[in-house]
């Protein structure tokens, strides 16, 4: 390998490290605007309707099917949940950032879609595939309006804050684009 090789080789390998990391603060920071929509809206679900939230539910199915439920009080339980929720959140900004980087949509919109897929791939796909939830199509309709509202402020905010994250770095460089 020639010596301009290996070093686009580290650069490429320098701005997808780059990419996941912000992604990866992008998605924990969108985190807690999602949570707040989360709880704000589920006391306004129908009285019937306000059971545990999913991440409350996936939690527990997961900690029951490990044994670890019947030790967790609902202290535990609780933080528990708040890590794991942040935790995905996380990783899924971390996924988001390297794909959506170089798309040429506005951060909100590109935010927006990402949030969708996380959605539908959570609530259509892996958790029902898993066995953990029904899919969304079994839920209450407000409470699936609900977790798309939800996952759509995750998406945007996820969006904004790694956009800024890149203009900043961006200036930082004198404009030079990686």
């Amino acid at each position: 390998m020639t010596m301009h090789a290996e070093r686009q080789t580290l650069i490429t390998r320098d701005t997808l490290v780059s990419a996941v990391l912000t992604g990866a603060i992008a998605g924990f920071v969108a985190t807690f605007p999602m949570t707040a929509v989360m709880e704000l809206m589920h006391r306004y679900l129908p009285l019937w309707q306000r059971y545990p939230l999913p991440p409350s539910q996936i939690v527990g199915k997961i900690a029951g099917a490990v044994g670890l439920r019947q030790h967790m009080d609902e202290s535990e339980h609780s933080i528990t949940t708040v890590i794991a929720h942040f935790a995905y959140g996380t990783a899924a900004g971390a996924l988001y950032a390297p794909l959506a980087k170089h798309a040429p949509l506005p951060a909100a919109l590109k935010g927006s879609v990402a949030g969708m897929i996380v959605w539908g791939g959570s609530y259509l796909g892996g958790l029902p595939a898993l066995g953990i939830l029904p899919p969304a199509t079994k839920h209450p309709r407000r409470r699936t309006a609900l977790m798309i509202a939800a996952h759509l402020v995750w998406g945007v905010a996820t969006g904004v804050v790694a956009d800024r994250i890149w203009s900043r770095h961006e200036s930082s460089r004198g404009g030079m684009k990686e």
